[in-house]
Formats: C-alpha cells, structure tokens, sequence
C-alpha cells in the first residue's frame, strides 16, 4: 500500500467515465499516483463513481461499496469515498447502511473531495481529463441532465435540467485532445438530439458536428444517445457529406408497440418512428444503427412483445440491445403503474428478443466477408490485433480480429479485407 496513491473505480456509463477523468486529473496536480479500475487495492485511497441507473446497477454498486468497505476494516486501505449517481439520490441511506465509507458526493459535488483532502481544485485544469482510454480516442461529453419524462427513467431525478456545454469550450477540449494524440471522439449526453435548445433555443447539434468535424486531426466522431422524437433531421446532410462523421447512430427506441410507447411518455408513435428510420436510412446509406429496447414494462402484453419482435425483425438494427423493465422509485411508473410482468417472463422476452438479434447480426456480419473496411487499431492480444470499423463503438459493438502476420500500431488505421465471422466478431486481413 503506497501512501499519496488513489484508486478510482468507475462504474455504469460512459459519462460517469468521463468524471472519473476530470476527477483524475485534479488528483494528479495534487501530486496523487492515480490507478483506475484496478484489479486489487494499490493505493491507501479508493474513490467508487458509482451508477444508479437500474436495479443491476445498484447492487453492482452497493456491492463494490461493501467490498472496499471490508478492505478499509482489513486496514487494506485507509480512506473510502463515493461519488456519482447512487450517492446523488440515495446518499444518507447510504451513510446510515456503509459507514466504513468516509464521505458521501454526489455527481455534481465531487469538486469538494478535493478540499476535504486538504488540496487545491486548479480551475485551470477544470476541462482537462486524464484519459482512461486507449490514447486513440476518447468520450466526449457534450451535455448533462435530461428533460424528457419517459415513464421509466430516473436520469432526470439524478442529473436535473438538460444543460449543453458551450459549442466553443468543446470545440477546445476536441482541438486539446487531438494535440494528445485522440483521433476518435464518442458524443455522448443522456439525449445528443436535445443539445443546444437551453443555450441557444435551438437544437444545434448540426452546427456543433461542423464545428468539431472541422478541426484537423479528427478522423472520427460517433453519435451516441440520440432521442427518436424532435429529430434534427440536419444532422444527416452533414454525417454523409463529411467522412469524419462515422456512419452509425445510436438512438434508442424503447419499443415498438403505441400502446407501449403511450405508457413510457416516449410521445412518438411507431409511424412516426417508421417513417424516421426509413429517412435516416436513405439520406445516409449505409449506417449502421444501434438502438435499445426494453421488455417487460408495466402493461406490455404477449401481443405488445410480438409486436416488438416482429419490428425488430423488419427493421433489421446492425446493433441492438435490450434490458429488463426495472421499477425505479420517485418515476412516473413507480408512482402510477403497478410492476405486473413476472420477473421471469421479463428474462424470457429479453432472451427471446436478443435470440433474434443474434441472428440477425450474425447474418450482417456475413455480408461483410469480402469487403474491404477502414479499421483502427484499438490493441494487440497473443494471437490478434484487435480493431474496429466506424460502425463499431468500443465496448459495445463488434471488434475485428487480425492474424499478427505483420507489425501493426494501436492507435493506427488500417485497410483490412473481412475474410469471416464468429458470433459478433469480424475477421480479417490488412491489405
């Protein structure tokens, strides 16, 4: 155990991720050794930004709290912090049930961590971030909070009112970390679509992909969270005219069914939805999307799952997953609808669902064999080099699989010939 040494351990989305970073940075210009994620204790401070999204992801906290809350009585370490969604709403249950746990933050205040210890926040490092990633590409974090009322979310009861960054401060954090080295950016905000509207009473998402895909060193940004209703449709001029923009979209539908889509306040029907799928696919030909739906919400009936197998089946996503309804206090549905669907029936349709996903995907792969695809080099394994195509975010979405026949750089792009597939999985050759 090294003294002055913190642990950061991140748990839940992406933009928890990003918090982490800036949380790191700060601790590094105290004159911390910072880890993250690691595997055991290494340090005499561990600090958990935890997730509390659904019920998975709460115990998947609350666990690891216990966990280093034993550590700590173990004299493993000497100080225990929590910080993040969990600790945002449930943050005095928590001091009265893990009292190893030495202070409590919440997503917002992690700042006074810093002077608790005794140091210095620098606001002159207040944008920067100590990556966690690969060097290659980093997430970047365009907005926080959400202001849509969906049945079934608690984001809104978390993080508050939508707030957009300024297109200018991003545009500075894009053009810092393409100086370090960063070629490829994830967008991401609980809602992409909204961004904008609060600062500048329009939706300006279009205008902020100018902006970033303009700065020399960007090779790809890739749209993640979107929202079906209220489209800007001008984003899609934009991602096919400029190669920067990667051919994918993350927009997460929820379900197919009206009835379905009336109970979670998703105010689009599946018309609406239809007819945007249908626009997406002709002005940008070829993207790939990724969406999300849920099974087993308050009401949804045999023929409402159906429906939303035979959807999914017509619409032929390139990427989907799928999550079990969770009954989240203080939401419109815990509060107005009765959590009817058997715990067991929800497991059933979500393996139901994702079974004809896998082939689907499985089939879509295929049809790559044969072609020849831009691939970045996210690392090197014993028997492959492993790389992505823009359709592919990292962690989520398929990776490509190369023989180390020759020398190849992470962080690097490559022309690779897709010779076969495996499940998910793509393999191929550099040409």
């Amino acid at each position: 155990m090294r003294k002055n040494k913190v642990d950061i351990v991140t748990l839940g989305c992406s933009k928890n991720l990003v918090d982490s970073e800036l949380l790191i940075r700060q601790l590094v210009a105290n004159g911390y050794t910072v880890a993250h994620d690691p595997v055991s204790p290494q340090g005499d401070m561990v600090v958990i930004n935890t997730c509390g999204f659904i019920e998975s992801a709460k115990e998947e906290s609350i666990r690891m709290i216990l966990e280093f809350g034993m550590a700590k009585k173990n004299k493993q370490i000497r100080k225990l912090f929590v910080m993040g969604c969990l600790s945002e709403r449930y943050q005095k249950e928590l001091q009265a049930l893990i009292p190893e746990v030495d202070k409590f933050y919440g997503k917002f205040n992690w700042k006074a961590l810093l002077s608790d210890l005794g140091k210095t926040y620098h606001q002159e490092f207040a944008s920067e971030r100590l990556l966690t990633t690969p060097a290659h590409y980093a997430y970047l974090k365009i907005a926080e909070g959400c202001n849509r009322t969906c049945s079934f979310c608690s984001i809104p009861l978390i993080t508050g009112k939508y707030q957009s960054k300024p297109i200018e401060a991003i545009e500075a954090e894009v053009r810092s970390l393409v100086e370090q080295g960063v070629k490829e950016f994830q967008l991401i905000a609980q809602d992409l679509t909204y961004y904008g509207k609060d600062l500048y009473q329009k939706y300006s998402l279009p205008e902020l992909l100018e902006r970033i895909s303009d700065v020399e060193g960007v090779e790809w940004i890739r749209l993640h969270y979107a929202y079906p209703a209220l489209f800007p449709l001008d984003v899609l001029a934009i991602m096919r005219e400029r190669d920067s923009i990667c051919n994918y979209l993350d927009i997460a539908l929820q379900h197919s069914s009206d009835a379905m889509l009336k109970r979670m306040r998703r105010t689009i029907s599946q018309k609406e939805t239809r007819e945007l799928l249908q626009v997406i696919r002709q002005e940008v030909p070829g993207i790939h999307l990724r969406t999300t739906m849920m099974v087993g919400h308050p009401g949804e009936t045999e023929a409402d799952f159906t429906d939303l197998l035979d959807f999914v089946k017509e619409m032929r996503f390139e990427r989907l997953g799928a999550f079990t309804y969770s009954n989240e206090e203080g939401t419109y549905a815990y509060r107005h609808y009765k959590d009817d669907i058997d715990p067991e029936i929800k497991t059933q349709r979500m393996d139901r669902l994702m079974a004809v996903q896998e082939q689907i995907a499985q089939e879509i792969g295929e049809s790559k064999v044969g072609q020849t695809l831009k691939v970045i080099i996210d690392r090197e394994e014993p028997d492959f080099y492993i790389g992505r195509t823009e359709f592919d975010s990292p962690e989520v979405d398929p990776e490509v699989l190369i023989e180390k026949k020759q020398q190849l750089t992470p962080g690097k792009f490559y022309p690779v010939k897709i010779t076969g597939t495996q499940m998910f999985d793509l393999y191929g050759k550099v040409e």
